[in-house]
């Protein structure tokens, strides 16, 4: 099955994939994402998020793929590449993602550092997401 030329498994990879990057880059960034988002550890270490939030996560992530790939069959027949993966991933990561984070969190209140631990989370998500649908065109 495929979804504006692009296969439906490459989707649930994508997400899988953003997924992943998530756990392991908030994983190693705990510590001063905490800090910069003002949550105050509870015994002693960063607490692992509940199973609803965790699930939450994933659907939205699994939203944002599917999203990437349409955006990247768009493109046209052919078009489904690498390449071109990762520049619509990024051009997406630049004028939403980071924009939205900035904005966002400025009226939040938080402190630029916040924003960028965030941003370069949702880079990372966005190019291997983009990665993975122009990989498997």
């Amino acid at each position: 099955m495929q979804f504006g030329g692009v296969s439906y498994v490459a989707i649930l990879i994508a997400a899988i994939a953003g997924f992943a990057f998530g756990a392991a880059y908030y994983g190693v960034l705990s510590k001063p994402w905490m800090k910069a988002a003002r949550i105050a550890p509870k015994g002693g270490g960063p607490a692992m998020p509940g199973a609803s939030l965790l699930i939450t996560s994933f659907i939205c992530e699994l939203v944002m793929a599917w999203t990437l790939a349409g955006i990247v069959g768009h493109l046209g027949a052919g078009q489904v590449t690498l390449a071109n993966g990762l520049t619509s991933a990024f051009f997406v990561w630049l004028g939403f993602m980071a924009t939205t984070l900035a904005v966002n969190q400025r009226y939040e209140g938080f402190g630029w550092d916040l924003t960028l631990i965030d941003a370069g989370h949702w880079l990372g998500v966005a190019l291997l997401m983009g990665a993975t649908i122009g990989w498997w065109g």
